[in-house]
């Protein structure tokens, strides 16, 4: 599967390969335009055409080429901020939506994969929550508390049931679910076209307008008129300048994969409740070894850049823990996006027309986020109510929540005085091949790349979402902001929104804002 996304290859994207999806190649109409074959948009276009509505669905690269193919797949009602936070933000009614609506998930993951016979590995598995020596033992007994009145059928046990690792007493979340991220896509986007829809790739979404005349304009001239709506997935909206990114903020986080024969390690989720966290499965390989996939050392996008070290203590982590672990054969990255309050924001998009919706907001549970955004989004759209409506509001505003909204907007603030460094390097000879650095030349700023055989690559430094300093991504080979976490490949493109368009030529440092 091609994806420029990053260097990087998860083990998802070396056992599969994706839909062949063609170009969008003339002017065409739908009743709803989905821009994103991620998760949640292909989900929510095939859900919306078995609903009857023509959909058509455009992504700029491959079927789940952009962080549905970096997930670990945990398919989980046991959420990543924890029912006694959602309880304080969002009361005990809204912790019962929550842990419905990722119940639903979970379900219709199931529920699709068998209906289009999709192989994709589904499997129902046991997730175990547990607190590491040193961490807060009662925070466990307080979430089974929570967890409980959320509706869930959850049990304390002594230890997870895994041999050699003695995780002490821990939250078991029965009937989770895991399975083959592409391989799902793959067989989704089958069905959604044997539903009858239109799937594009390739496919740069330029333009996005939404009212009477919505209307999805492509890098190619080629448009997509929308008579009913338009819905943004793009894992962090390319259609949207401020209101949500304010919001969320974009985090970088680190897999290994290692080979163990099959049966040392039983097929369950592990979760600890470190910041970060550390999270584990299992995918079956071949006849002989299973893959043991472990999770974790996070940071804000375009914030660190040493990725080998994170791999290191990985896999230190996962050998103290798992003495069946052979060779490490798979080491990615992927993007989250962290919403303030834990939730995702999946509906209409503030300050926007009433039929332009967003899903965005992953939080660590981006497999069932993105189904959910197909469950919900399909029913705003068909003009049925949702339960799930208002605590996925993305103009909801929660007070409970402001001291986190505070803290990382203040670490977006602290970003803009790259503008006043000197740079990485002080000349270009300092930068090696294979290699990128950010550096001044006068007033300006450049990203410049020298590839493998010794060209110059250079870009404006000046992210053209709202002006911060990118950085350069040694591990993926990309240019990634700091601020709202947008990235760009060494030749400048837009590989991550919320930026719609690429890095500006060198020197360029007053580069358009998206709008």
């Amino acid at each position: 599967m091609h994806t420029d996304n990053g260097q990087t290859r998860s083990v998802w994207m070396t056992t599969a390969d994706t839909a062949p999806a063609p170009a969008l190649t003339m002017d065409t109409t739908a009743d709803v335009c989905v821009v994103g074959a991620g998760i949640a948009g292909l989900t929510t276009a095939y859900l919306l055409a078995r609903a009857g509505h023509r959909v058509v669905v455009l992504d700029d690269g491959p079927v789940a080429g952009g962080e549905t193919c970096r997930t670990t797949a945990h398919i989980s009602n046991a959420l990543d901020d924890r029912y006694v936070e959602l309880e304080k933000l969002f009361g005990e009614d809204g912790a019962r939506l929550a842990a419905a609506s990722h119940t639903a998930a979970i379900d219709t993951i199931e529920d699709i994969a068998r209906a289009e016979r999709i192989d994709c590995d589904f499997e129902r598995v046991d997730g175990y929550l547990y607190a590491p020596p040193g961490e807060d033992r009662d925070l466990l007994a307080r979430e089974l508390a929570a967890g409980r009145r959320a509706g869930l059928d959850l049990t304390m046990v002594e230890r997870a049931p895994v041999d050699g690792f003695d995780t002490g007493a821990c939250i078991r979340f029965p009937n989770q679910g895991q399975f083959h991220p592409v391989r799902y896509m793959r067989g989704l986007a089958d069905a959604f076209e044997r539903a009858g829809g239109r799937l594009f790739g390739h496919t740069h979404a330029h333009r996005i307008e939404g009212g009477a005349a919505a209307r999805v304009e492509a890098s190619s001239g080629h448009a997509v008129s929308a008579s009913r709506a338009v819905v943004v997935a793009t894992n962090s909206p390319v259609n949207d300048l401020v209101a949500i990114h304010t919001k969320q903020a974009g985090y970088r986080t680190y897999v290994i994969g290692a080979r163990v024969p099959q049966g040392r390690i039983p097929h369950v989720l592990l979760w600890d409740t470190l910041d970060p966290y550390h999270y584990v499965r299992l995918q079956p390989l071949d006849d002989s070894y299973d893959v043991l996939i472990v999770g974790g050392e996070d940071h804000k996008t375009g914030q660190a850049d040493d990725m080998d070290a994170r791999y290191a203590r990985l896999e230190t982590w996962t050998r103290e823990r798992f003495p069946a672990t052979e060779r490490v054969e798979y080491r990615w990255s992927g993007q989250v996006m962290e919403p303030v309050d834990g939730l995702a924001f999946i509906g209409r998009n503030p300050l926007d027309a009433d039929n332009v919706f967003v899903a965005t907001g992953d939080s660590g549970n981006g497999i069932t986020h993105g189904t959910i955004a197909g469950l919900l989004l399909t029913d705003l759209i068909s003009g049925r109510e949702n339960p799930w409506a208002g605590i996925y509001d993305p103009s909801r505003k929660s007070l409970r929540s402001i001291k986190r909204f505070a803290a990382e907007n203040l670490n977006v603030a602290a970003q803009y005085a790259d503008y006043l460094t000197a740079g990485d390097v002080s000349s270009l000879d300092r930068i090696a091949p294979g290699t990128g650095a950010v550096l001044r030349r006068g007033l300006s700023k450049l990203a410049v790349y020298r590839d493998e055989s010794g060209a110059l690559h250079e870009r404006s430094a000046i992210c053209p979402h709202l002006g911060c300093v990118v950085a350069w991504n040694s591990g993926e080979r990309t240019w990634d902001c700091p601020c709202h976490a947008s990235r760009f490949a060494t030749d400048g493109h837009v590989v991550n929104g919320p930026a719609i368009t690429g890095l500006g030529a060198a020197g360029d440092d007053d580069a358009d804002a998206n709008g």
